[in-house]
């Protein structure tokens, strides 16, 4: 099957077997055979946002994530509240992206999966707003306690659970299509 669209996906989490890694594995199960669907793993590679360098001068992994932001038909972020706040090295990466206007009429999908997330998730709402990301009432969800929604191999054991995820892909799939 030609692939038709591209689907980015983000982890807020720079753990490789986190939760939110998982939550992102398992979207990657459901892609249909035309998306073409990338997990971001580079974080860790973008340096301290600094507008000052915010030109040419800019890191390659900042020129990277741009572009891999632009090409994308969608995004899916999924991240953790880290100190009832947003990840200090996604937030950072989210800053390297302003005045690219890389996310500007971006179908995303944000979902905060962790032990609490009630912090986070309206934070990068905002973010992402400022950003002009292209989200919507379908394709934000917050998952609070998700370590007991999961079992030891990261799958998805709450059938409420599994059912918003599903819907959030599903209502983002639409939007890129």
């Amino acid at each position: 099957m030609k692939v038709s669209k591209r689907i980015l996906a983000i982890s807020g989490s720079l753990r490789q077997g986190s939760s939110n890694y998982n939550i992102l594995r398992l979207f990657e199960k459901l892609a249909p055979g035309n998306i073409e669907y990338f997990i971001y793993d580079q974080l860790v590679q973008i340096p301290p946002f600094d507008p000052s360098f915010d030109n040419e001068s800019a890191a390659g992994a900042v020129f990277e994530l741009r572009n891999l932001i632009e090409k994308a038909d969608g995004i899916i972020i999924c991240t953790p509240e880290y100190a009832f706040g947003i990840p200090g090295q996604l937030k950072n990466a989210l800053d390297w992206t302003v005045s690219s206007g890389s996310f500007s009429g971006k179908p995303t999908a944000l979902i905060t999966a962790s032990t609490g997330g009630e912090n986070a998730h309206p934070a990068l709402l905002k973010v992402l707003g400022a950003l002009d990301a292209d989200l919507s009432e379908s394709t934000t969800l917050l998952i609070s306690f998700i370590r007991s929604k999961m079992d030891a191999s990261g799958n998805i054991t709450d059938a409420e659970t599994a059912e918003k995820l599903n819907a959030v892909f599903e209502a983002l799939l639409l939007r890129i299509k």
